[in-house]
Order: structure tokens, then sequence, then C-alpha cells
């Protein structure tokens, strides 16, 4: 991980970009505190497909009744 003043980074912006394209992270600093970090992004991962569970999920009879009176309190704002 390479660290770079701010000066070098806004002179440097492109170079810095490219080593982030390659994997690496680039820390920026201000007075030689690390202020923030440029880093690849993360892959989004497997997109979701819709209606895999179709069929395996089972909800009860009662699961659009009235919750009791007790559960709904501990729902409420003190006082």
């Amino acid at each position: 991980m390479s660290t770079y003043n701010i000066h070098e980074a806004k002179s440097q912006l492109s170079k810095l970009i490219e080593a982030v394209q390659r994997g690496e992270t680039v820390t920026i600093a201000n007075a030689g505190k690390p202020v923030a970090v440029l880093g690849p992004l993360r892959d989004k991962g497997v997109r979701r497909v819709r209606g895999v569970l179709k069929g395996q999920i089972r909800l009860g009879a009662e699961f659009d009744e009235p919750l009791p009176d007790d559960m709904l309190k501990s729902f409420e704002a003190p006082g």
C-alpha cells in the first residue's frame, strides 16, 4: 500500500487510478495523517435469481393475524 500527500495525489491521479486497477490500494494523507483510501471496487458477486425458493417456504395460517397486545407494546417507544 502506497501513501501520497494530497498535492501528489492531485498531480498523479491517473497514475494512482492505474495502480488501483492493478489491484493495489493507495492511501492519501493530509499533513502526514491518512484521510482517504483508494482501492478497487469489490465484485458485486452472483446475481440473485428471483423465485428460486418458490414452493419451499410456507407461512402459517396465523401469519396475517394481529399481534398480541404484550408483543405490540414491546415495539412502542418508552415514555
